[in-house]
């Protein structure tokens, strides 16, 4: 089985340096010299697809542009690249989401998945509406996941339940693919939705020891719901020709973060009532010590930035051999980004994956359709 590699598109904005905000971290303009137009988006997804990215996540929240209508405009750039779109299920119906995934993928070619996120901070969901509490919201989501795969099985739904309300809902068109749903949560509540409704289980950059914990655990939920769930993990990644070189730009970006800039993020996060947030603070306690963390992970990027926090960093050699790693755990998809996210996914696309073909754990997405006659993308 072919690894699969997903790509990032920075819709709050990319640099050279890292751009912090998001889950629950003060949003904040620094760094952000490269808006996040459709212009420069759209480049990022055509080398995306070219170097062999299946598709590309672009995040949710009131500190980036919005994902539904981000990505429908840069898919108009690409041919193959699928999108993995961010989306709350407590800002809209269920039933208009069932709607609009189905509507993506005729308009696409079929190339929506879908990143459902509960909502970890209470403050902003609040912002948007939204006052249940963190559980309440988890019980909302099975709600909402339970009413969109009805329907795109091509029901007629009808649910009278404790955070929703659907009366003789359908769909007129159904997708064609279902859009595959990913998800990622690491209290007990976000645990037993996974188990139930998604098809793949997210987990952000842990140490090995620690991820294959929370496979074990997720395995075991899904057992009980006579279901199989598919892993991924949520990565940033800075590979370069040698290890030297990819640790001096990991200290490159290190030195650039400003003391007061870590220490009104650390605070921020520090109040998140995300159990997977907590997880990333004690990878590093907000301390600029020894972020090494395990061989090539870095946590490092988590003292400016909220949700995914750690990076591989080596050697092309090293991360192909950590990513190795990682898949004898059971992990088969990996979300990567780095700064500026043009760039460095040349570095990884003409560095790592190459490697990775070597060693028979990866091979272009397009073989297939050269297999059939059409060419193969080249990237230059």
């Amino acid at each position: 089985m072919s690894l699969t590699f997903h790509w990032f598109l920075p819709t709050s904005g990319d640099s050279r340096d890292v751009v912090g905000g998001g889950h629950g971290a003060p949003a904040t303009d620094s760094g952000r010299n490269r808006p996040p137009t459709v212009a420069y988006l759209s480049q990022i997804a055509r080398a995306a697809e070219d170097l062999g990215f299946v598709g590309a996540l672009t995040p949710t929240g009131a500190w980036c542009e919005d994902a539904w209508l981000t990505t429908a405009m840069v898919s108009q750039a690409t041919e193959r690249l699928k999108f993995l779109v961010a989306f709350r299920p407590g800002l809209l119906s269920p039933t208009l989401a069932a709607q609009m995934a189905s509507t993506f993928q005729r308009q696409t070619g079929g190339r929506l998945l879908l990143n459902v996120v509960t909502g970890g901070e209470s403050r902003e969901q609040r912002a948007y509406g939204d006052f249940l509490d963190k559980d309440a919201r988890y019980r909302r989501t099975g709600e909402f996941l339970q009413v969109v795969r009805e329907l795109w099985e091509g029901g007629t739904v009808n649910l009278s339940g404790r955070h929703l309300q659907v009366e003789e809902a359908q769909l007129v068109r159904t997708p064609d693919p279902v859009p595959e749903v990913y998800f990622g949560g690491s209290s007990p509540a976000a645990g037993q939705v996974a188990a139930r409704h998604v098809d793949v289980y997210l987990t952000w950059g842990e140490p090995p020891a620690q991820v294959a914990g929370k496979i074990a655990w997720m395995r075991g939920l899904a057992a009980e719901q006579g279901r199989t769930l598919r892993f991924g993990i949520r990565l940033h990644v800075i590979t370069r020709d040698t290890a030297e070189a990819a640790w001096t730009e990991a200290h490159r970006l290190l030195d650039g973060f400003d003391p007061d800039t870590v220490r009104a993020v650390q605070a921020g996060l520090a109040r998140s009532e995300s159990e997977g947030q907590r997880r990333m603070l004690a990878l590093h306690g907000g301390a600029r010590g020894d972020l090494e963390i395990h061989p090539n992970l870095w946590a490092g990027i988590g003292l400016v930035r909220g949700g995914a926090g750690t990076a591989l960093v080596g050697s092309h050699d090293e991360v192909a051999d950590r990513i190795a790693e990682y898949h004898a755990l059971g992990i088969d998809e990996f979300v990567l980004s780095g700064y500026p996210h043009l760039e460095e996914a040349y570095w990884f696309g003409e560095g790592v994956l190459p490697r990775l073909a070597a060693r028979g754990l990866w091979s272009h997405p397009a073989r297939a359709e050269a297999d059939r006659g059409a060419p193969v993308p080249v990237a230059v």
